[in-house]
């Protein structure tokens, strides 16, 4: 038998040894803390279901277009070994200036503004 057949073995068993245990071990019996809403140690104060703010999602949506730049950047050390890391470094210079611009619309437009 070759590795790779024992190996995809081996993990099926595993997984699927795991999901059977995993339906015996849990507790069937939820208490009143477990089936509220919040798990946080306080009465829920009104429903879970009024609509947020738009503001915070746009700075939410903001904050993942920002930390973006990180997963765009992250191979940038492995990038140097290229042929070319002039070219590497103006691709990541683009990146944080394309970002900078973005963020400094945002500011003058007010987008990070949390009270009126």
């Amino acid at each position: 038998m070759n590795l790779i057949t024992t190996i995809a073995l081996i993990a099926t068993a595993l997984s699927m040894i795991l999901a059977i245990v995993s339906f015996w071990l849990p507790l069937m019996t939820p208490d009143h803390e477990k089936l509220s809403p919040y798990e946080c140690g306080f009465d829920p104060l009104g429903s879970a279901r009024l609509p947020f703010s738009l503001r915070f999602f746009l700075v939410a949506i903001l904050f993942l277009l920002f930390d973006l730049e990180i997963a765009l950047l992250l191979p940038l050390p492995w990038g140097d070994q290229l042929s070319s890391p002039l070219s590497t470094f103006l691709w990541a210079s683009a990146v944080l200036a394309l970002l900078t611009v973005g963020l400094i619309y945002e500011w003058l437009q007010g987008g990070l503004e949390w009270a009126e």
